[in-house]
């Protein structure tokens, strides 16, 4: 165990390895990694309701676009994408990378397809271009170059895109939750965000978000077992009865209305599996605007996903003293076709989700726990009426607490005297959730190391991996206002 991942207060601390006890546990090194089959089944089910979301938000914002010729994709046929996807991905993720890191359709790049691709080209072409992106990645990665841009970020700088990233969910907790709102009229405003829809707390679903806060973090404090999984369900059966005795209007709970499904089982509909052109793109908007679309869907996942497997490995205790990952290269292979199989599904592409640090608080440490999320997804394929009857409310408590423990656990291994380190660490850390993005963060974060490394007469320090990265994101930001997009 790596001495800079000492666990925070109230996390669930790793166990002192032991012997392997039968084959499953040699095969995902349970023991070894000192967890449970316990631990690991309570955070494949943690990390489960954490991003059961997804399953609902995915097709709402794929739904939305229009592609060239005025189609719009179905929303039953997107939801069965969206499981099917993060099923198969997610179970890739456990047998073939052995970590706790389930993955589904990406919020960002998603939007991305809905409202930069479709509506040049028609909806197969646009999801060919997201898998000729994962194409690429797979490319980068069995040439090693996506691996060696990974280990050429500093240490510093990696502790800040974990605390990044748990500022980030943190945020998506308060806004998920309707804690906090945006302001309708931001323009007439200094304040950008604000308590609640109306600037004040009302309504029973908040309640519902604040005492599932206030339990999850004392059952932490207490340090009892499952305590997240335990206030996710017991907010769940809160919210449903609140809603059925108090009629909470539907459009209070947000996406997700805690009502009892008179019929929990669906057949899935797998219409939109197959629906795919991978070079039609080019025809519609040519071969240079196709080469940009296709990098920007790259750039979009390549780095959340490098963001979201340090953070997530670095909480679960997977990397070594140098702050690498054993196996990253398989792990890095599996969000390669994550993101190819995410188009081949019509789903979008398909990442590494910040959630699944939620399973990683129950204890998860091994791929057993990305085994339980990809198995609740696929039986999610015939219960999905059952799987998002979840609100928002009752799981987003679980980012709050996760969001803490990630900070607590990091930011005392960033050398804060180092302004060349800690400036860029400050960057990285403040923009995810400032512009909501992990991406943003990250960009900006190698930017800022390489200039302020070379202004201090040290540019030799910094490596060429990362100057050309940060050359790239440059670019990638230089795009709109040159009209590249």
């Amino acid at each position: 165990m790596p001495s800079s991942a000492t666990a925070p207060v109230g996390s669930a601390q790793p166990q002192a390895p032991q012997p392997a006890r039968n084959g499953l546990d040699r095969f995902f090194k349970i023991s070894e990694r000192g967890s449970s089959v316990s631990r690991e089944i309570r955070g494949g089910l943690a990390t489960f309701f954490a991003m059961a979301y997804i399953i609902v938000l995915n097709p709402i914002i794929l739904g939305s676009g229009v592609d060239k010729y005025g189609h719009h994709l179905a929303g039953g046929q997107l939801v069965t994408a969206t499981v099917l996807t993060a099923a198969l991905t997610t179970l890739l993720m456990g047998v073939i990378g052995n970590v706790p890191i389930a993955l589904a359709a990406g919020l960002g790049i998603n939007s991305v397809v809905a409202l930069q691709l479709a509506p040049r080209m028609s909806w197969p072409d646009a999801m060919g271009m997201v898998v000729l992106a994962g194409l690429a990645i797979m490319l980068l990665v069995a040439t090693g170059l996506r691996e060696r841009v990974m280990s050429a970020v500093p240490l510093g700088l990696r502790k800040a895109i974990a605390i990044g990233i748990g500022l980030f969910i943190f945020m998506i907790g308060l806004v998920d939750s309707g804690f906090v709102s945006r302001v309708p009229d931001a323009a007439h405003t200094t304040v950008p965000l604000q308590l609640g829809a109306t600037g004040h707390l009302n309504g029973w679903p908040v309640l519902v978000f604040v005492l599932g806060v206030l339990i999850t973090l004392g059952l932490i404090v207490r340090k009892v077992p499952g305590a997240i999984l335990i206030s996710i369900v017991a907010m769940t059966v809160l919210a449903v009865i609140l809603d059925l005795v108090a009629k909470v209007p539907a459009a209070s709970w947000g996406l997700t209305v805690p009502k009892w499904p008179g019929n929990p089982v669906s057949t899935p509909d797998f219409g939109l599996v197959g629906k795919v052109s991978l070079f039609g793109g080019f025809h519609e908007v040519g071969i240079v605007t196709g080469v940009l679309f296709v990098f920007t869907v790259l750039l979009s996942g390549f780095f959340d996903a490098m963001g979201t497997i340090l953070g997530v490995s670095d909480e679960a205790h997977l990397l070594t003293e140098k702050g690498d990952l054993p196996g990253m290269n398989r792990v890095l292979m599996v969000d390669g076709i994550a993101t190819a199989l995410g188009g081949a599904t019509s789903s979008s592409a398909n990442t590494c989700f910040v959630e699944s640090t939620t399973g990683v608080g129950e204890g998860a440490r091994t791929g057993l726990a990305s085994v339980v999320t990809g198995l609740m997804f696929a039986l999610s394929l015939f219960l999905t009426p059952l799987a998002t009857m979840v609100p928002a409310q009752a799981a987003t408590p679980a980012l709050i607490a996760v969001g803490f423990l990630i900070l607590a656990g990091s930011v005392r291994d960033i050398d804060w005297s180092d302004f060349t380190i800690a400036i860029p660490a400050f960057v990285t850390m403040l923009m995810m959730p400032f512009t909501y993005s992990i991406t943003n963060g990250i960009g900006m974060g190698f930017i800022s190391f390489c200039v302020l490394r070379l202004v201090a007469g040290r540019g030799r320090e910094v490596p060429v991996a990362l100057y050309v990265v940060s050359a790239v994101f440059a670019f990638y930001y230089l795009m709109p206002p040159l009209h590249l997009t």
